[in-house]
Protein backbone atom coordinates (compact mmCIF):
# COMPACT_ATOMS: atom_id res chain seq x y z
CA UNK A 1 0.00 0.00 0.00
CA UNK A 2 1.48 3.32 -0.97
CA UNK A 3 2.27 5.83 1.72
CA UNK A 4 0.98 9.38 1.55
CA UNK A 5 4.29 10.57 2.95
CA UNK A 6 7.76 9.36 3.83
CA UNK A 7 9.49 8.67 7.11
CA UNK A 8 11.16 11.82 8.44
CA UNK A 9 14.97 11.85 8.44
CA UNK A 10 15.26 13.30 11.90
CA UNK A 11 17.82 11.20 13.82
CA UNK A 12 21.53 12.00 14.15
CA UNK A 13 24.43 10.15 15.78
CA UNK A 14 23.64 11.39 19.30
CA UNK A 15 20.01 10.30 18.96
CA UNK A 16 21.10 6.90 17.68
CA UNK A 17 23.60 6.37 20.49
CA UNK A 18 20.98 7.42 23.05
CA UNK A 19 18.47 4.94 21.60
CA UNK A 20 21.03 2.12 21.87
CA UNK A 21 22.00 3.12 25.41
CA UNK A 22 18.48 3.86 26.59
CA UNK A 23 17.12 0.61 25.19
CA UNK A 24 19.73 -1.41 27.06
CA UNK A 25 19.50 0.24 30.49
CA UNK A 26 16.26 -0.62 32.24
CA UNK A 27 15.86 -2.06 35.73
CA UNK A 28 17.83 -5.26 35.20
CA UNK A 29 21.28 -4.00 36.18
CA UNK A 30 19.92 -3.00 39.61
CA UNK A 31 18.22 -6.35 40.23
CA UNK A 32 19.36 -9.43 38.31
CA UNK A 33 22.82 -9.76 39.89
CA UNK A 34 21.13 -11.21 43.00
CA UNK A 35 19.69 -14.12 41.02
CA UNK A 36 22.91 -14.60 39.06
CA UNK A 37 24.90 -14.68 42.32
CA UNK A 38 22.59 -17.33 43.76
CA UNK A 39 22.99 -19.53 40.70
CA UNK A 40 26.78 -19.30 40.32
CA UNK A 41 27.60 -18.85 44.05
CA UNK A 42 30.98 -17.27 43.31
CA UNK A 43 32.17 -13.63 43.15
CA UNK A 44 34.42 -14.42 40.20
CA UNK A 45 31.66 -16.17 38.28
CA UNK A 46 29.27 -13.29 38.94
CA UNK A 47 31.75 -10.95 37.26
CA UNK A 48 32.56 -13.53 34.58
CA UNK A 49 28.87 -13.79 33.67
CA UNK A 50 28.75 -10.05 32.98
CA UNK A 51 32.11 -10.09 31.15
CA UNK A 52 30.97 -12.88 28.83
CA UNK A 53 27.68 -11.08 28.23
CA UNK A 54 29.55 -7.87 27.39
CA UNK A 55 31.83 -9.68 24.93
CA UNK A 56 28.96 -11.48 23.20
CA UNK A 57 26.81 -8.36 23.00
CA UNK A 58 29.64 -6.25 21.60
CA UNK A 59 30.52 -8.89 18.99
CA UNK A 60 26.85 -9.05 17.95
CA UNK A 61 26.57 -5.27 17.71
CA UNK A 62 29.76 -4.92 15.68
CA UNK A 63 28.55 -7.70 13.39
CA UNK A 64 25.15 -6.09 12.93
CA UNK A 65 26.97 -2.90 11.95
CA UNK A 66 27.81 -4.44 8.56
CA UNK A 67 24.17 -5.25 7.82
CA UNK A 68 22.93 -1.92 9.16
CA UNK A 69 25.32 0.14 7.02
CA UNK A 70 24.62 -1.95 3.91
CA UNK A 71 20.80 -1.92 4.25
CA UNK A 72 19.75 1.25 6.12
CA UNK A 73 15.99 0.73 5.84
CA UNK A 74 13.10 0.91 8.29
CA UNK A 75 12.66 -2.48 9.90
CA UNK A 76 16.35 -3.24 10.40
CA UNK A 77 16.75 -6.86 11.47
CA UNK A 78 13.58 -7.87 9.64
CA UNK A 79 15.08 -6.53 6.41
CA UNK A 80 18.40 -8.34 6.98
CA UNK A 81 16.66 -11.67 7.48
CA UNK A 82 14.45 -11.14 4.44
CA UNK A 83 17.41 -10.36 2.20
CA UNK A 84 19.51 -13.25 3.51
CA UNK A 85 16.94 -16.02 3.92
CA UNK A 86 13.70 -14.92 2.25
CA UNK A 87 10.26 -13.85 3.53
CA UNK A 88 9.42 -16.81 5.81
CA UNK A 89 12.35 -16.47 8.27
CA UNK A 90 11.88 -12.70 8.21
CA UNK A 91 8.18 -13.13 9.00
CA UNK A 92 8.98 -15.53 11.86
CA UNK A 93 11.21 -12.86 13.36
CA UNK A 94 8.52 -10.19 12.93
CA UNK A 95 5.84 -12.51 14.30
CA UNK A 96 7.87 -13.44 17.38
CA UNK A 97 9.02 -9.85 17.78
CA UNK A 98 5.40 -8.72 17.92
CA UNK A 99 4.00 -11.59 20.00
CA UNK A 100 6.67 -11.68 22.71
CA UNK A 101 10.10 -10.11 22.04
CA UNK A 102 9.32 -6.40 21.82
CA UNK A 103 5.87 -6.26 23.34
CA UNK A 104 6.91 -8.67 26.11
CA UNK A 105 9.88 -6.48 26.96
CA UNK A 106 7.72 -3.35 26.90
CA UNK A 107 5.29 -5.04 29.29
CA UNK A 108 8.03 -6.35 31.60
CA UNK A 109 9.81 -3.01 31.88
CA UNK A 110 6.55 -1.11 32.37
CA UNK A 111 5.64 -3.51 35.19
CA UNK A 112 9.08 -2.87 36.73
CA UNK A 113 8.35 0.89 36.60
CA UNK A 114 5.06 0.32 38.41
CA UNK A 115 6.70 -1.84 41.08
CA UNK A 116 9.16 0.91 41.97
CA UNK A 117 6.42 3.52 41.87
CA UNK A 118 4.95 1.43 44.67
CA UNK A 119 7.78 2.62 46.93
CA UNK A 120 6.08 6.03 46.99
CA UNK A 121 2.50 4.84 46.61
CA UNK A 122 2.02 1.56 48.52
CA UNK A 123 -1.47 1.16 47.03
CA UNK A 124 0.16 0.23 43.70
CA UNK A 125 -0.25 -3.52 44.00
CA UNK A 126 -2.11 -6.18 42.08
CA UNK A 127 -4.56 -4.64 39.59
CA UNK A 128 -3.33 -1.13 40.43
CA UNK A 129 0.22 -2.15 39.50
CA UNK A 130 -1.00 -3.41 36.14
CA UNK A 131 -3.01 -0.23 35.65
CA UNK A 132 0.07 1.94 36.20
CA UNK A 133 2.10 -0.16 33.78
CA UNK A 134 -0.63 0.15 31.15
CA UNK A 135 -0.88 3.90 31.72
CA UNK A 136 2.87 4.26 31.04
CA UNK A 137 2.57 2.26 27.81
CA UNK A 138 -0.43 4.31 26.66
CA UNK A 139 1.23 7.65 27.46
CA UNK A 140 4.51 6.85 25.71
CA UNK A 141 2.75 5.32 22.72
CA UNK A 142 0.77 8.54 22.30
CA UNK A 143 3.94 10.67 22.60
CA UNK A 144 5.62 8.62 19.89
CA UNK A 145 2.74 9.13 17.46
CA UNK A 146 3.51 12.88 17.59
CA UNK A 147 6.74 12.53 15.59
CA UNK A 148 10.12 10.85 15.68
CA UNK A 149 11.85 13.99 16.96
CA UNK A 150 9.54 14.18 19.98
CA UNK A 151 10.17 10.52 20.76
CA UNK A 152 13.91 11.04 20.34
CA UNK A 153 13.93 14.09 22.63
CA UNK A 154 12.16 12.11 25.37
CA UNK A 155 14.67 9.32 24.82
CA UNK A 156 17.69 11.63 25.04
CA UNK A 157 16.51 13.31 28.24
CA UNK A 158 15.75 10.09 30.08
CA UNK A 159 18.83 8.28 28.78
CA UNK A 160 21.12 11.05 30.00
CA UNK A 161 19.35 10.94 33.38
CA UNK A 162 19.62 7.18 33.70
CA UNK A 163 23.30 7.11 32.68
CA UNK A 164 23.98 9.82 35.26
CA UNK A 165 22.18 7.72 37.89
CA UNK A 166 24.25 4.64 37.07
CA UNK A 167 27.49 6.62 37.08
CA UNK A 168 26.43 8.13 40.41
CA UNK A 169 25.84 4.64 41.84
CA UNK A 170 29.31 3.55 40.74
CA UNK A 171 31.10 6.70 41.90
CA UNK A 172 29.36 7.00 45.27
CA UNK A 173 29.64 3.27 45.88
CA UNK A 174 33.41 3.42 45.44
CA UNK A 175 33.81 6.67 47.34
CA UNK A 176 31.42 6.16 50.27
CA UNK A 177 30.27 2.56 50.33
CA UNK A 178 33.47 0.52 50.18
CA UNK A 179 33.38 -2.21 52.78
CA UNK A 180 36.75 -3.69 53.67
CA UNK A 181 35.19 -6.89 54.95
CA UNK A 182 33.23 -7.35 51.72
CA UNK A 183 36.31 -6.61 49.60
CA UNK A 184 38.38 -9.13 51.52
CA UNK A 185 35.67 -11.79 51.47
CA UNK A 186 34.91 -11.38 47.75
CA UNK A 187 38.31 -10.66 46.23
CA UNK A 188 40.70 -12.64 48.43
CA UNK A 189 38.93 -15.78 47.25
CA UNK A 190 37.46 -14.56 43.98
CA UNK A 191 36.85 -18.02 42.55
CA UNK A 192 35.30 -19.55 45.67
CA UNK A 193 32.99 -22.47 44.81
CA UNK A 194 34.08 -22.28 41.17
CA UNK A 195 35.05 -25.91 40.60
CA UNK A 196 34.21 -25.66 36.88
CA UNK A 197 32.26 -28.90 36.73
CA UNK A 198 29.66 -29.39 34.01
CA UNK A 199 26.91 -28.57 36.51
CA UNK A 200 28.53 -25.22 37.30
CA UNK A 201 29.21 -24.41 33.63
CA UNK A 202 25.55 -25.16 32.86
CA UNK A 203 24.38 -23.06 35.82
CA UNK A 204 26.53 -20.14 34.64
CA UNK A 205 25.14 -20.39 31.12
CA UNK A 206 21.57 -20.44 32.39
CA UNK A 207 22.32 -17.59 34.82
CA UNK A 208 23.27 -15.42 31.84
CA UNK A 209 19.55 -15.04 31.08
CA UNK A 210 19.52 -12.13 33.51
CA UNK A 211 22.61 -10.37 32.19
CA UNK A 212 21.60 -10.95 28.57
CA UNK A 213 18.14 -9.52 29.20
CA UNK A 214 19.69 -6.50 30.90
CA UNK A 215 21.96 -6.00 27.88
CA UNK A 216 19.31 -6.54 25.23
CA UNK A 217 17.47 -4.14 22.90
CA UNK A 218 20.70 -2.60 21.54
CA UNK A 219 19.48 -3.64 18.08
CA UNK A 220 16.46 -1.31 18.29
CA UNK A 221 18.33 1.43 16.47
CA UNK A 222 18.46 -0.71 13.32
CA UNK A 223 14.67 -0.55 13.10
CA UNK A 224 14.89 3.24 12.83
CA UNK A 225 17.48 3.31 10.04
CA UNK A 226 14.95 4.82 7.63
CA UNK A 227 14.70 7.89 9.85
CA UNK A 228 18.42 8.52 10.29
CA UNK A 229 20.18 11.37 8.50
CA UNK A 230 23.39 9.45 7.77
CA UNK A 231 22.72 5.78 8.63
CA UNK A 232 25.63 4.26 6.71
CA UNK A 233 28.09 6.08 8.96
CA UNK A 234 26.12 6.58 12.16
CA UNK A 235 24.50 3.17 12.63
CA UNK A 236 27.72 1.11 13.15
CA UNK A 237 29.20 3.92 15.24
CA UNK A 238 26.12 4.23 17.45
CA UNK A 239 26.06 0.47 18.00
CA UNK A 240 29.72 0.44 19.03
CA UNK A 241 29.45 3.49 21.29
CA UNK A 242 26.18 2.51 22.94
CA UNK A 243 26.94 -1.16 23.56
CA UNK A 244 30.54 -0.48 24.58
CA UNK A 245 29.58 2.29 27.00
CA UNK A 246 26.74 0.38 28.66
CA UNK A 247 28.82 -2.80 28.97
CA UNK A 248 31.55 -0.87 30.80
CA UNK A 249 28.97 0.68 33.16
CA UNK A 250 27.46 -2.74 33.87
CA UNK A 251 30.85 -4.25 34.71
CA UNK A 252 31.69 -1.31 36.98
CA UNK A 253 28.31 -1.60 38.73
CA UNK A 254 28.91 -5.27 39.53
CA UNK A 255 32.44 -4.52 40.69
CA UNK A 256 30.95 -1.93 43.07
CA UNK A 257 28.37 -4.45 44.32
CA UNK A 258 31.23 -6.74 45.32
CA UNK A 259 33.16 -3.88 46.93
CA UNK A 260 30.20 -2.91 49.09
CA UNK A 261 28.38 -6.16 49.88
CA UNK A 262 29.57 -9.69 50.68
CA UNK A 263 28.35 -12.25 48.16
CA UNK A 264 25.80 -13.59 50.65
CA UNK A 265 24.28 -10.11 51.00
CA UNK A 266 24.01 -9.79 47.22
CA UNK A 267 22.30 -13.18 47.03
CA UNK A 268 19.82 -12.28 49.76
CA UNK A 269 19.13 -8.64 48.83
CA UNK A 270 15.47 -7.89 49.71
CA UNK A 271 13.34 -8.42 46.58
CA UNK A 272 16.65 -8.82 44.68
CA UNK A 273 17.21 -5.03 44.80
CA UNK A 274 21.01 -5.13 44.92
CA UNK A 275 21.35 -1.51 43.80
CA UNK A 276 19.16 -0.37 46.67
CA UNK A 277 21.14 -2.44 49.18
CA UNK A 278 24.37 -0.84 47.94
CA UNK A 279 23.04 2.71 48.21
CA UNK A 280 21.57 1.92 51.61
CA UNK A 281 25.09 1.25 52.89
CA UNK A 282 25.94 4.96 52.62
CA UNK A 283 22.54 6.70 52.48
CA UNK A 284 20.70 4.68 55.07
CA UNK A 285 16.91 4.49 55.07
CA UNK A 286 16.52 7.05 52.28
CA UNK A 287 18.29 4.71 49.84
CA UNK A 288 15.10 2.94 48.78
CA UNK A 289 13.46 6.14 47.58
CA UNK A 290 16.55 7.42 45.78
CA UNK A 291 16.97 4.13 43.95
CA UNK A 292 13.26 3.94 43.18
CA UNK A 293 13.50 7.34 41.46
CA UNK A 294 16.58 6.24 39.51
CA UNK A 295 14.94 3.02 38.36
CA UNK A 296 11.67 4.73 37.46
CA UNK A 297 13.63 7.18 35.27
CA UNK A 298 15.54 4.27 33.76
CA UNK A 299 12.52 2.11 33.01
CA UNK A 300 10.42 5.01 31.71
CA UNK A 301 13.12 5.89 29.18
CA UNK A 302 13.60 2.25 28.26
CA UNK A 303 9.89 1.76 27.49
CA UNK A 304 9.94 4.91 25.36
CA UNK A 305 12.82 3.62 23.23
CA UNK A 306 11.20 0.22 22.80
CA UNK A 307 7.91 1.78 21.66
CA UNK A 308 9.66 4.21 19.33
CA UNK A 309 11.69 1.53 17.56
CA UNK A 310 9.47 -1.54 17.61
CA UNK A 311 6.64 -0.08 15.54
CA UNK A 312 8.97 0.29 12.54
CA UNK A 313 9.27 -3.49 12.21
CA UNK A 314 5.51 -3.92 11.78
CA UNK A 315 5.54 -0.96 9.38
CA UNK A 316 8.14 -2.75 7.20
CA UNK A 317 6.23 -6.04 7.42
CA UNK A 318 2.97 -4.36 6.43
CA UNK A 319 4.64 -2.88 3.34
CA UNK A 320 5.67 -6.44 2.41
CA UNK A 321 2.07 -7.63 2.84
CA UNK A 322 2.95 -9.62 5.97
CA UNK A 323 1.16 -7.58 8.64
CA UNK A 324 -2.04 -5.55 8.94
CA UNK A 325 -2.10 -3.19 5.96
CA UNK A 326 -3.07 -0.22 8.11
CA UNK A 327 0.26 -0.55 9.94
CA UNK A 328 2.03 0.28 6.69
CA UNK A 329 0.52 3.75 6.58
CA UNK A 330 2.18 6.90 7.87
CA UNK A 331 0.42 9.77 9.53
CA UNK A 332 0.71 12.58 6.93
CA UNK A 333 1.17 15.21 9.65
CA UNK A 334 3.71 13.52 11.91
CA UNK A 335 5.31 11.11 9.40
CA UNK A 336 5.08 8.29 11.96
CA UNK A 337 3.52 4.82 11.64
CA UNK A 338 0.94 5.76 14.25
CA UNK A 339 -1.36 2.79 13.64
CA UNK A 340 1.60 0.44 13.99
CA UNK A 341 2.37 2.10 17.34
CA UNK A 342 -1.28 1.64 18.37
CA UNK A 343 -1.34 -2.09 17.56
CA UNK A 344 1.92 -2.61 19.46
CA UNK A 345 0.50 -0.64 22.39
CA UNK A 346 -2.66 -2.74 22.63
CA UNK A 347 -0.80 -6.05 22.60
CA UNK A 348 1.80 -4.90 25.14
CA UNK A 349 -1.00 -3.72 27.44
CA UNK A 350 -2.59 -7.16 27.14
CA UNK A 351 0.66 -8.85 28.14
CA UNK A 352 0.88 -6.81 31.33
CA UNK A 353 -2.33 -8.54 32.40
CA UNK A 354 -1.14 -12.07 31.69
CA UNK A 355 2.62 -12.39 32.21
CA UNK A 356 4.95 -12.13 35.19
CA UNK A 357 8.26 -10.30 34.82
CA UNK A 358 10.40 -13.43 35.21
CA UNK A 359 8.37 -15.48 32.74
CA UNK A 360 8.53 -12.78 30.08
CA UNK A 361 12.26 -12.44 30.64
CA UNK A 362 12.87 -16.13 29.91
CA UNK A 363 10.56 -16.19 26.87
CA UNK A 364 12.21 -13.09 25.44
CA UNK A 365 15.83 -14.16 25.79
CA UNK A 366 15.39 -17.54 24.12
CA UNK A 367 13.62 -16.03 21.12
CA UNK A 368 16.01 -13.07 20.95
CA UNK A 369 19.13 -15.26 20.88
CA UNK A 370 17.59 -17.50 18.25
CA UNK A 371 17.15 -14.60 15.83
CA UNK A 372 20.48 -12.98 16.74
CA UNK A 373 22.17 -16.23 15.72
CA UNK A 374 20.23 -16.41 12.45
CA UNK A 375 20.85 -12.74 11.63
CA UNK A 376 24.61 -12.99 12.21
CA UNK A 377 24.67 -16.14 10.07
CA UNK A 378 23.03 -13.92 7.46
CA UNK A 379 26.32 -11.99 7.19
CA UNK A 380 27.97 -15.16 5.85
CA UNK A 381 25.04 -15.84 3.53
CA UNK A 382 24.98 -12.31 2.10
CA UNK A 383 28.76 -12.20 1.60
CA UNK A 384 28.26 -15.14 -0.75
CA UNK A 385 24.81 -14.31 -2.12
CA UNK A 386 25.37 -10.58 -2.71
CA UNK A 387 29.13 -9.99 -2.96
CA UNK A 388 28.61 -6.68 -4.78
CA UNK A 389 26.43 -5.18 -2.02
CA UNK A 390 27.93 -1.90 -0.87
CA UNK A 391 29.37 -2.39 2.62
CA UNK A 392 30.62 0.90 4.08
CA UNK A 393 31.51 -1.02 7.26
CA UNK A 394 32.48 -4.69 7.54
CA UNK A 395 32.00 -6.88 10.61
CA UNK A 396 35.02 -6.71 12.93
CA UNK A 397 36.99 -9.95 13.06
CA UNK A 398 35.00 -11.62 10.28
CA UNK A 399 34.66 -14.62 10.08
CA UNK A 400 36.11 -15.58 13.48
CA UNK A 401 34.17 -13.28 15.82
CA UNK A 402 30.75 -13.69 14.18
CA UNK A 403 31.23 -17.47 14.17
CA UNK A 404 32.29 -17.40 17.82
CA UNK A 405 29.08 -15.56 18.69
CA UNK A 406 26.96 -18.10 16.79
CA UNK A 407 28.58 -21.03 18.63
CA UNK A 408 28.49 -19.40 22.08
CA UNK A 409 24.89 -18.20 21.77
CA UNK A 410 23.89 -21.60 20.37
CA UNK A 411 25.42 -23.27 23.43
CA UNK A 412 23.40 -20.99 25.73
CA UNK A 413 20.22 -21.82 23.77
CA UNK A 414 20.83 -25.56 24.30
CA UNK A 415 21.35 -25.00 28.03
CA UNK A 416 18.12 -23.03 28.26
CA UNK A 417 16.19 -25.77 26.48
CA UNK A 418 17.68 -28.41 28.81
CA UNK A 419 17.49 -26.58 32.12
CA UNK A 420 14.59 -24.11 31.71
CA UNK A 421 12.20 -26.12 29.51
CA UNK A 422 9.05 -24.70 31.10
CA UNK A 423 9.96 -21.27 29.74
CA UNK A 424 12.04 -21.88 26.65
CA UNK A 425 10.03 -24.58 24.90
CA UNK A 426 6.96 -22.30 24.88
CA UNK A 427 9.21 -19.63 23.37
CA UNK A 428 10.25 -22.02 20.60
CA UNK A 429 6.65 -23.05 20.03
CA UNK A 430 5.67 -19.38 19.61
CA UNK A 431 8.28 -19.08 16.85
CA UNK A 432 7.07 -22.26 15.11
CA UNK A 433 3.42 -21.20 15.32
CA UNK A 434 4.37 -18.38 12.99
CA UNK A 435 4.81 -20.86 10.12
CA UNK A 436 1.09 -21.64 9.60
CA UNK A 437 0.28 -17.98 10.32
CA UNK A 438 2.67 -16.98 7.50
CA UNK A 439 0.97 -19.23 4.94
CA UNK A 440 -2.51 -18.12 6.01
CA UNK A 441 -1.42 -14.51 5.70
CA UNK A 442 0.10 -15.08 2.27
CA UNK A 443 -3.05 -16.86 1.09
CA UNK A 444 -5.28 -14.03 2.30
CA UNK A 445 -2.99 -11.46 0.71
CA UNK A 446 -3.11 -13.29 -2.63
CA UNK A 447 -6.92 -13.43 -2.61
CA UNK A 448 -7.42 -9.86 -1.37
Amino acid sequence: MANSTQLAKGLGLLDAAMIVTGGMIGSGIFIVSADIARQVNSPGLLLATWVITAILTLIAALSYGELAAAMPQAGGQYIYLREAFGPLPAFLFGWTFFVVIQTGTIAAVAVAFAKFAGVFFPAIQGPALQAVAIAVILLLSYINTRGVRIGAIVQNVFTIAKVASLIGLVALGLALGRNQQAIEANFSNLWANADFTWALIAATGVAMVGSLFSSDSWNNITFLAGEMKNPRRDLPLALALGVGGVSILYLLANFVYLCVLPLAAIQSAPQDRVGTAVVQSFLGSSAEKWMAVAIMISTFGCVNGLILAGSRVYYAMANDGLFFQLCGRLDPKTQTPSLSILVQCLWACGLTLTGRYGDLLDYVIFAVLLFYILTIWGIFVLRRKRPDLERPYKALGYPVLPLFYILAAGFIEILLLLYKPNYTWPGLIIVLLGIPVYFVWKKNEATA
